[in-house]
């Protein structure tokens, strides 16, 4: 993959970010916290230095959650549109960006390289292919 900037937006463009790869890490979290954060299955976080991400739009828009209980676990989001938006985790030196919000991942973009929190999966979770997968909604 080429280490050229990658741009990504919230839902409603307001808050823009651009990340040079190359990442330090891609995954998909099953935890029952990014379940609840992202409403779905898993979330899909990528990793990179701090020194490799830049906001370029809507900073000002950007609300916290901090779970309380948690050592690390935080939510940050647009407040216009409610979209999760990258964040750096508590006592990490790295940003979290969820992969969703990259606008044009390239051909040569990484896949995720494993599933965390397996154990913790939710219980109707199917494996991709051990479905049928459509290309358009049916």
């Amino acid at each position: 993959m080429s280490s050229t900037a990658l741009a990504g937006s919230c839902l409603c463009g307001s808050v823009k970010f651009e990340v040079t790869p190359p990442f330090a890490a891609f995954r998909y979290c099953h935890c029952s916290r990014c379940q609840k954060a992202s409403g779905s299955a898993h979330a899909a976080n990528i990793f990179v230095p701090k020194a490799q991400f830049t906001w370029r739009a809507g900073e000002d828009l950007i609300r916290k959650f901090d779970l309380p209980t948690a050592q690390r676990f935080a939510v940050w989001f647009c407040s216009q549109c409610g979209s999760r938006v990258p964040h750096q985790p508590k006592g990490r030196e790295d940003m979290l960006i969820p992969a969703g919000l990259l606008d044009n991942a390239p051909a040569d973009m990484p896949r995720p390289e494993n599933s965390i929190f397996w154990g913790s999966r939710a219980k109707w979770y199917v494996l991709p292919g051990d479905m049928p997968c459509m290309n358009e909604y049916t």
